[in-house]
């Protein structure tokens, strides 16, 4: 049967597509989206992630955005933080989502609501971001993570 739906010599009933789809581990509707339109797709060559001047951002908090998500219902903002010369400790960061960290380079204290840990490089953290977060103290330079935070779209 699957050889002829191949070859175009039937058309398969919603009760086969249920099945193999079941069979594949994917949703129906994969065989129903037009995946040559997706524009959840972007590349940043090395260095050439868009600096953005973030509203209310700490000071020396250098914020480097390195892709974005445009369709779906999941937003995802994943940015390269580099700490500069002049940063300071800040934990009240507070925003809706969910944020995933990744420890590059430096070694800091994070504070999570009361909870404080020790990172150094290729250590990671994952949280729900609406707790008051954000890194207590700088115990080694240079400081540089990835940070990215998921949030539903509305």
């Amino acid at each position: 049967m699957l050889s002829r739906i191949e070859r175009g010599l039937v058309s398969p009933s919603v009760e086969t597509l249920d099945r193999i789809a079941n069979g594949l581990g994917v949703p129906v509707s994969r065989f129903f989206s037009d995946q040559s339109s997706r524009t959840d797709f972007s590349h940043v060559p090395a260095g050439r992630g868009i600096l953005v001047d973030r509203i209310g951002a700490v000071g020396g908090y250098r914020y480097e955005l390195l892709g974005h998500q445009l369709s779906g219902n999941l937003f995802v903002e994943p940015y390269l933080v580099t700490l500069l010369p002049e940063a300071e400790p800040y934990v009240t960061f507070q925003h809706p989502g969910v944020k995933f960290l990744y420890l590059l380079s430096g070694r800091v204290s994070y504070r999570y609501g009361a909870r404080v840990v020790k990172l150094g490089p290729g250590d990671s953290l994952q949280f729900d971001a609406t707790a008051l977060h954000g890194i207590q103290a700088i115990e080694a330079g240079p400081v540089t993570y990835l940070s990215i935070v998921f949030t539903m779209r509305e």
